[in-house]
């Protein structure tokens, strides 16, 4: 079933996504191409294929925790582009 253009408006809007008619045809095409592949890969019968949580043989792989010296506040705050004493300066988030 193809997207109707209220559907990629409703879409776009989700994602917040300022798009123009051309863009809105454009993506919406994409989309519709993406969602029949999508269908097709649902006929495809995958009964005897294991379900898999993962597909490498990699389990855990992890590196040792070594404990190193941190970076001085000095060198920490450089380069930040504002500090109040030891700590970065950022702007209010919320008024």
């Amino acid at each position: 079933m193809p997207l109707t253009p209220e559907d990629i408006a409703h879409v776009a809007m989700l994602a917040r996504l300022g798009l123009s008619d051309e863009e809105r045809s454009r993506y919406g095409a994409q989309l519709d191409a993406i969602l029949e592949h999508m269908t097709r890969l649902n006929d495809v019968d995958t009964s005897p294929v294991g379900e898999t949580a993962q597909v490498g043989e990699l389990v855990n792989v992890w590196r040792e925790d070594i404990s190193q010296p941190s970076l001085s506040v000095e060198r920490a705050l450089a380069n930040a582009p504002a500090r109040e004493a030891d700590f970065f300066r950022v702007g209010a988030i919320q008024e």
